[in-house]
């Protein structure tokens, strides 16, 4: 039989880990000499030591390894395995690439996140403008109208609220928008007024504080950072208001936050 310093440099394991090991039950010493308390082990036990060694290595976790010693299909792990790993790797791959943008600009305007946006009810209406800033007095419009058909419903917590264009082309004026705002559940229509379910999406993200008038860099910026990093834009942009006429009297501190569905 081995001692635990003997088994150590066989296996390639230090004693912390062996003892590491015995404490969750993956490696139990063969016997335990009741006298001095030497922890003995077989030489048989090697080939477990190894087994562990290479999971270890891995990245696999002792819950794993456990229900792989204790008769759960070893490939079925690797798999679930593998599939976390990808997920980590993409988003290694994310934080890598927005650091790469802020090294090659060291003046960049604008910091890029990635956010996953749940499912979610929303209700929504089209409306036509005369030019981009009407959207200021349309909004809260939209929003009383929808409350005067639903007085009990209720937003969602934390809010979001967003509006798309879904003109083929950038247009001055006859402007179409679309006004998206997350609510708890279904409601009254009416011409105006729909309610639907949007599915969760990844989005690209950025904030725009000023204007309006120079929110076309935002999206400029915000489209080559998608098309220079390999993404592909699913859906139309999302325009999210937190900051604006109704807050701030300075046009200087609106914010405007930019989405980009992305896949």
């Amino acid at each position: 039989m081995l001692k635990i310093g003997e088994f150590s440099k066989l296996s390639h394991l230090t004693i912390k880990a062996l003892r590491f090991y015995e404490k969750e039950g993956l490696l139990i010493p063969a016997s335990i000499d009741k006298w001095t308390g030497y922890r003995l082990y077989e030489t048989y036990q090697l080939e477990d030591a190894a087994k562990i060694k290479s999971y270890r290595q891995l990245d696999l976790s002792i819950d794993e390894i456990k229900a792989i010693l204790l008769g759960e299909n070893a490939q079925e792990v690797f798999r679930k395995k593998a599939i976390a790993l990808k997920e980590e790797k993409e988003k290694i791959d994310i934080r890598l690439s927005i650091i790469n943008h802020i090294l090659e600009d060291d003046e960049m305007k604008y910091q890029v996140t990635v956010k996953e946006i749940p499912e979610m009810i929303v209700y929504c209406s089209e409306v036509r403008l005369r030019k981009y800033s009407d959207m200021m007095q349309a909004i809260p419009a939209i929003g009383q109208e929808c409350m005067k058909l639903n007085p009990t419903l209720k937003c969602t917590v934390p809010p979001y609220e967003f509006c798309e264009y879904p003109d083929e082309e950038h247009k001055d004026t006859d402007i179409l928008i679309r006004h998206n705002e997350a609510v708890c559940e279904f409601g009254k229509e009416n011409e105006n007024i729909k309610f639907k379910k949007i599915p969760s999406v990844k989005v690209l993200s950025i904030f725009h504080k000023g204007s309006y008038d120079k929110i076309g860099e935002a999206y400029a910026f915000i489209m080559k950072y998608a098309e220079d990093n390999g993404y592909k834009v699913t859906g139309l942009s999302r325009e999210c208001y937190i900051d604006g006429i109704w807050n701030k009297e300075s046009q200087d501190e609106w914010l405007t936050e930019i989405q980009l569905p992305i896949e």
